[in-house]
């Protein structure tokens, strides 16, 4: 082996890299863009969780005790209710994180210190939630420094996951996560294996048009989709024990607009990508921010606000409100319309999207 022929092969490799814009991208960018999500979006650090208080007692010390709550900067008044029940409401439709609730009694019970004078209603379903509310637990309530009853000043009562199992929250995070990694990259590889085959140029002699080429191409991953949601919900259901306390039809109907989205931007993918290799690039460099800044990895509370707006176009962080929605907190598919309307924007402009750059190419 001459040192010379190795010489050329590495400059061969070099040129040819510098020419595949895409490969350089990736390169620089996946490091890039992990570095900036990990050490700028990515914070285990919980604070800011939206919460809704149910001022019973409408005192200056139950004034005051919220607003030192609220200092601790764990929390941040969102809404106020007039009873617990309209705090279970606003949990089940994902609106708010916790619930405060002081007592009419609130004087009386800081005074004898023997029973609860806070009662925190946390959505037990994100153990993010759980984790920070229990930093509010050990936050020294005024006027309770003299308690000598074996009773701690705030109560936590933990919706939806009591047994706080791992699981519960993950498994339904999961349909959203392998109908991504699964449907995306199937896609985003369809349009451009007809290319490569020379299929393409076979539809463009018939009277096939760029919508029905494009739903020809979406419509048969439909079912697989469906399919592995039924694989994960029902292994979950076996071997995790992962409730469905919500209705399994509006489960269904809730995939199905996220799998339409997550296969409309595997094809939108496709008429950007020139090879099959390029489309798979594509898919993978989409993943990264939808795991990462879904609240499927990391709490979604937890990001800063310009890594949450961020969140919001992208698909799985509202699959997600709505498949923990329906499946933990018994939540209808009509409650949690913000998400539902979110994914069904996000579908019809990446279809419409794509169907114009097909009609280009056909032309």
């Amino acid at each position: 082996m001459k040192a010379q022929r190795l010489l050329a092969i590495v400059l061969k490799e070099l040129r040819q890299l510098r020419r595949d814009r895409l490969t350089f991208a990736m390169i620089v960018g996946i490091p890039v863009m992990q570095l900036v999500l990990f050490g700028y979006a990515i914070n285990l650090d919980v604070r800011h969780l939206q919460a809704v208080v149910v001022d019973e007692a409408d005192t200056a010390r139950s004034r005051e005790l919220v607003a030192q709550l609220e200092a601790t900067q764990v929390i941040d008044v969102a809404a106020r209710a007039a009873s617990p029940g309209e705090v279970e409401t606003l949990l089940r439709r994902g609106e708010v994180d916790v619930g405060l609730v002081l007592p009419n009694d609130l004087e009386t019970r800081l005074e004898r210190g023997d029973r609860p004078a806070v009662q925190l209603i946390v959505d037990g379903a994100d153990p993010a939630v759980q984790a920070a509310a229990r930093q509010l637990v050990r936050f020294p309530v005024p006027d309770a420094a003299g308690w000598t009853a074996r009773v701690e000043p705030i109560e936590t009562v933990n919706f939806y996951n009591p047994e706080r199992r791992a699981p519960i929250n993950t498994v339904p995070g999961l349909i959203g996560v392998i109908l991504t990694m699964t449907l995306v990259l199937f896609t985003a590889i369809a349009l451009v294996r007809e290319r490569e085959n020379g299929n393409l140029e076979m539809l463009i002699a018939t009277p096939v048009t760029p919508w029905e080429l494009t739903l020809g191409k979406v419509l048969p991953f439909v079912g697989i989709g469906l399919v592995q949601v039924t694989v994960v919900l029902g292994l979950g259901r076996g071997l995790f024990d992962v409730p469905v306390r919500g209705s399994l039809l509006d489960l269904y109907l809730a995939s199905l607009l996220f799998i339409l989205a997550s296969l409309s931007l595997g094809i939108f993918l496709s008429t950007l990508a020139r090879s099959q290799f390029q489309a798979m690039q594509m898919a993978i460099f989409t993943f990264l921010p939808q795991i990462l800044l879904s609240g499927f990895m990391f709490p979604f509370a937890g990001m800063p606000l310009a890594a949450r707006w961020f969140a919001e176009l992208l698909p799985l962080t509202h699959f997600l409100r709505l498949v923990r929605g329906i499946m933990l907190r018994d939540a209808a598919l009509l409650e949690l319309w913000p998400a539902l309307a979110a994914l069904a924007v996000f579908t019809a402009i990446l279809l419409v999207m794509a169907v114009g750059r097909m009609h280009k190419r056909l032309d």
